[in-house]
């Protein structure tokens, strides 16, 4: 998480370093409404420059995941970025919008104007031919922009509408770089801030070409076909096995991927609860009924129907120099366990490595547990498994009990994000270095 606070925060410094650099007389401003024209574009280059930031995230590029440490930590980011492209484009309408107010109230004076001077630059003319159908796009995209964002981040409709709502920002953000185009100040553009904003305007406009046509993560897709599914009555659980086209590159446990079985829902992400074994080609996950389209998942899917899948996604890889390993699933966040438990078991050793599995659940279902424990016999894993009613909830000190020599090992958490910040702290508290060894799937893609 740090990293993503990194390029939060250090985009919002190096945008507004760059506008400082272009915009020194900000701070020889006299009167509201010379403050009020730099204030309108500074605001307007961090809340574009930062929605930019997030539409190009949406690509779902591979070259960020791993200094993010996983795409969940990028879809962190780009709801982060979405939420502050939010609030800075309403600061920006304020000052639009504000001072207009306080002179209607009698609590300021309109600036006498003389007649404007003829603009002998002929970009800055040719921009200026455009102002008012500018200005016009850009009021009501910023109105459209406002409403998808907060349906976004308040869950207010079901996934599959958000969906089919969210991709909507992919036209308002063209609209709202037709916007940035003609009203940013045209000195800036030969600025290092006008470079850096045209770099993100042209990478950002991409991304919106790729969404708008429904492209993707395409060239990550994988047609595929159902070939069982098994449910789980006690935990509300569904397991699908998908046997895919050839094409899919393999994936490691604790990676996930986005299924896709009805167009019209689109693609959800689920972790992959199987090793990948390229002789049978065969993929599996586990889908909890948490919500509308997982609810439904029991009765709409049939063997033989035809899915896609996309990926592989995720750092969550189990992949450390500790000889130790706890790992922590709670509830359906035993899914990236399972996988990898498969895959220990399939390539017939241990790595040299202790492993500690914490399950801990509040509904019980006596095949899926059975399935667990075979697992874990199978991997060499020792289980610790808890049902919530009968052993209480899992702290660090019972971890610490369980596990003599926890100051060797790493912890990989899945599950209630509350949950994992409530162990993290426990055990940073007793020494574990957390930054280096605490590694938590953040799987909430919305």
């Amino acid at each position: 998480m740090f990293r993503v606070k990194l390029v939060f925060w250090g985009s919002l410094v190096v945008l507004s370093g760059l506008w400082l650099a272009a915009a020194p007389d900000v701070f020889g401003a006299s009167g509201l409404f010379a403050l009020r024209a730099f204030m309108q574009q500074y605001t307007g280059v961090l809340a574009f420059g930062m929605m930019s930031i997030a539409m190009i995230l949406s690509l779902r590029p591979r070259w960020p995941e791993g200094w993010l440490d996983g795409l969940d930590k990028e879809y962190r980011l780009h709801k982060w970025l979405g939420s502050g492209a939010l609030v800075l484009s309403i600061a920006h309408w304020l000052w639009v919008e504000a001072p207009k107010w306080a002179v209607g109230w009698g609590l300021a004076q309109r600036p006498q104007r003389g007649p404007r001077p003829e603009i002998e630059d002929p970009v800055a003319a040719f921009l200026s031919g455009y102002r008012s159908a500018a200005e016009g796009v850009g009021e009501w995209a910023f109105y459209a922009a406002v409403a998808l964002i907060v349906i976004a981040l308040v869950k207010l409709v079901p996934y599959g509408i958000f969906r089919r709502l969210h991709r909507l920002l992919a036209p308002i953000y063209l609209a709202l770089a037709f916007h940035t185009v003609i009203l940013t100040e045209v000195s800036y553009w030969t600025q290092p801030v006008g470079i850096v904003l045209a770099v993100l305007l042209l990478a950002g406009s991409y991304a919106a070409v790729i969404s708008i046509l429904g492209r993707i993560g395409a060239g990550r897709r994988v047609p595929g076909k159902i070939s069982g599914l098994t449910q789980f009555p006690g935990v509300r659980a569904l397991e699908k096995l998908i046997t895919l086209d050839p094409g899919w590159p393999g994936h490691q446990p604790g990676q996930f991927a986005f299924v896709t079985s009805d167009p019209r829902e689109g693609a959800h992400p689920y972790t992959i609860a199987s090793a990948w074994d390229p002789a049978s080609r065969q993929i599996g996950f586990v889908a909890k009924a948490l919500g509308d389209h997982t609810a439904r998942l029991g009765t709409q899917l049939q063997v033989g129907q035809p899915v896609t899948v996309e990926g592989p996604y995720g750092r969550f890889t189990f992949d450390d120099e500790c000889p130790v390993q706890i790992w922590i699933g709670g509830g359906i966040g035993i899914t990236p366990f399972i996988g990898a438990m498969k895959a220990r078991a399939a390539a017939g050793g241990t790595g040299g490595k202790t492993i500690h599995l914490f399950h801990t659940t509040a509904e019980v279902d006596e095949e899926a547990l059975a399935r667990v424990r075979a697992d874990a016999e199978a991997a060499g894993v020792t289980l610790h498994l808890l049902i919530d009613a009968r052993d209480g909830r899992l702290n660090g000190a019972r971890i610490r009990e369980a596990v003599p020599d926890w100051r060797k090992a790493s912890i990989w958490f899945c599950g209630p994000e509350g949950f994992g910040a409530a162990i993290r702290k426990d055990m940073a508290a007793h020494g574990l270095p957390v930054a280096r060894r605490f590694h938590q799937e953040l799987f909430q893609m919305r």
